[in-house]
């Protein structure tokens, strides 16, 4: 009888592990994209988009910082290694990405902005390759798909606008969200750090920065308070901010990093482009923003590109994890059969 048990081959733990870190991301993503509606209602009431973010991020520290008190008092605190590393992921991914993203919104249009930004999947497959890494041809098909469609949902003919400064910004917010995928991978060595942990520090670190550049004056610095419209309801101004904390931080950073690890940092970034998408739908029902016949196109290409980056990065295609996991699971049944 024993022999007609069969383990789980490593191609089923390794394509269901992909899945499940697909299924992840695209929770990540629409969690993030979440944050478009809910911050569109809180700046309509006077905050700053720097003091909107370091709310976020602060209220996220907030939330976090007792449950991973609790966690460090089993696994004990981050060694010298380790806590260089959630300085820099405070510094650099949590707020650096944003204070850059920013800044370049004062020189160039919203969509060429974000274009920039979102370059970071390519300049992933771009330092991988230069570390002897070279994609296959499925993930560079999927990239130039992704890009297209980023472009037309984006819309970044419309008041387009260029800047020397502004792209730079726009660079230095693109190289930020890199480094956010390559600091939230996992570690073979002994640097690798619990999630919570490398949230929680990280958005602590963040919040530190992003008050700092405040009160130095360096971006404006303001906060308003009253009713909020969303979704043609009014709600007082903490409803989607604690919204924007729970949702689009705590929740959006911790699946985005569980994604990361599941998935690797370059295809973890091409699904995470799908951010977008979820904005544009998020928008449409909280804010009445109505996609164009153009950026639904559009959004119809960064889906088709994100699965072929993730078929052509996976050692078999996602799709086919339902398949060997349906084998597994008739060959157990028929195993017990049989008894």
């Amino acid at each position: 009888m024993a022999a007609t048990e069969t383990v789980r081959p490593p191609a089923v733990t390794a394509s269901s592990h992909r899945t499940t870190g697909l299924l992840i991301g695209l929770g990540s993503a629409a969690a993030f994209g979440l944050s478009g509606s809910f911050g569109h209602a809180l700046l309509d009431l006077g905050w700053s988009p720097t003091a909107l973010v370091a709310a976020r991020v602060g209220g996220a520290f907030l939330v976090l910082l007792i449950p991973c008190l609790l966690l460090l008092r089993r696994t004990g605190l981050p060694n010298l290694r380790q806590s260089g590393r959630v300085v820099v992921y405070g510094v650099v991914a949590v707020a650096g990405c944003q204070l850059f993203y920013f800044s370049s919104l004062q020189h160039l249009s919203v969509g060429v902005a974000l274009l920039l930004e979102y370059l970071a999947p390519v300049a992933l497959i771009g330092w991988r390759w230069s570390r002897g890494e070279r994609p296959s041809a499925a993930v560079l098909a999927g990239a130039g798909l992704a890009l297209v469609g980023l472009a037309l949902v984006l819309d970044v003919t419309h008041g387009f606008t260029v800047s020397g400064v502004g792209v730079a910004y726009g660079l230095a917010a693109m190289l930020c969200l890199a480094a956010y995928f390559v600091l939230s991978e996992s570690r073979a060595d002994a640097s690798e750090l619990p999630p919570l942990v490398l949230l929680t520090g990280g958005t602590g670190v963040g919040v530190v920065v992003l008050l700092a550049v405040g009160g130095l004056g360096l971006l404006p610095l303001t906060v308003g308070f009253g009713t909020a419209d969303l979704g043609g309801r009014e709600l007082p101004w903490w409803a989607p901010m604690a919204l924007l904390v729970l949702v689009s931080a705590v929740l959006a950073y911790l699946t985005g990093i569980m994604a990361v690890r599941r998935l690797g940092g370059p295809v973890a970034s091409f699904v995470a482009l799908t951010e977008v998408l979820f904005a544009i739908v998020f928008a449409a029902v909280l804010v009445s923003q109505i996609p164009t016949g153009g950026q639904l196109l559009g959004a119809l290409l960064v889906l088709v590109g994100v699965v072929v980056v993730q078929g052509g990065s996976a050692t078999a295609p996602p799709w086919a994890a339902g398949r060997l996991l349906y084998r597994a699971a008739l060959g157990r049944f028929r195993s017990t059969i049989r008894r």
